[in-house]
């Protein structure tokens, strides 16, 4: 089975608050991006092993990566076949493009289907949730607005068929970790289910506050939003907590062109949220 985990961007980011458990409080639209990863999962002889080959970009450590965790996490409650699964990576990793998580909830959506675990939807989605914050939100793949830790997610009405998304990369980047240690939480300037309604110009408070935090570190980060915007960008804004930023054009745009050495995707004019 071939599986193609795509990446997405944050449309607005706010920390409003710290927690007891150690998470932070957010509030986010994520929306799916048909930037994607390639996944192969086949079924081999034996129990309970996953072999897993990264090739293409950084996909971390095979021990800890998403994948071998999705097939672990299943593993311990039901019989499992090994598996050989082939990841190429062709998301970024650390550019804040939920490529990791992707490829955790299509591992699982993938298992389901190959063993048959008929697990349905709302399953798959409290296995993904014991992944990361943000898996769930891959398993239906469907704009949605995220609050609590990310893992309380809503369907939200934003669609951005009449974009082009351009996605920029700077080589340098900044741990996760790093930057929900310096970002301040604070009140969300908007509610972004409500200023998303508006067209994309028309846009008022939609913002990442994590963006002048990753900037004081990547410059790069301030340098790409200002291009984006010179060459036309109805809307630019870092997304996650970086360090990729993204704009959306109405026009069409050569990003590699624009930005020669960095990591440059755009969608080719067809429904990015065709997934």
């Amino acid at each position: 089975m071939i599986l193609y985990p795509h990446a997405k961007i944050n449309v607005g980011l706010f920390v409003t608050g710290r927690r007891p458990d150690g998470f932070h409080d957010i509030e986010t639209i994520l929306y799916p991006v048909a930037l994607r990863d390639v996944l192969e999962i086949n079924l081999v002889a034996g129990r309970g092993e996953c072999f897993l080959r990264c090739t293409g970009g950084d996909a971390g450590a095979i021990a800890d990566n998403l994948v071998a965790r999705a097939y672990r996490l299943l593993a311990k409650e039901f019989d499992l076949p090994s598996t050989r699964v082939h990841l190429h990576k062709l998301i970024p990793a650390g550019a804040g493009l939920g490529g990791g998580s992707a490829d955790g909830a299509f591992a699982l959506k993938g298992l389901d289907a190959l063993c048959g675990l008929k697990l349905g939807e709302e399953r798959l989605r409290e296995y993904a949730a014991r992944l990361g914050s943000d898996c769930p939100f891959f398993i239906s793949g469907q704009p949605v607005a995220a609050r609590g830790r990310g893992e309380v997610m809503e369907p939200v009405d934003l669609s951005l068929e009449a974009y082009r998304v351009v996605v920029v990369k700077p080589p340098r980047g900044i741990s996760t970790a790093m930057a929900y240690r310096e970002v301040s939480p604070r009140a969300a300037r908007a509610d972004l289910s409500l200023a998303t309604r508006r067209p994309v110009e028309q846009w008022e408070g939609v913002e990442n506050c994590f963006e002048e935090v990753v900037a004081a570190r990547v410059p790069e980060v301030r340098e790409i939003k200002e291009r984006l915007l010179e060459a036309g960008a109805a809307y630019a804004s870092m997304t996650g907590s970086g360090s990729a930023v993204y704009g959306l054009f109405k026009h069409p745009v050569d990003a590699r062109a624009l930005f020669p050495g960095y990591f440059a995707w755009q969608s080719d004019g067809n429904p990015v949220n065709d997934i």
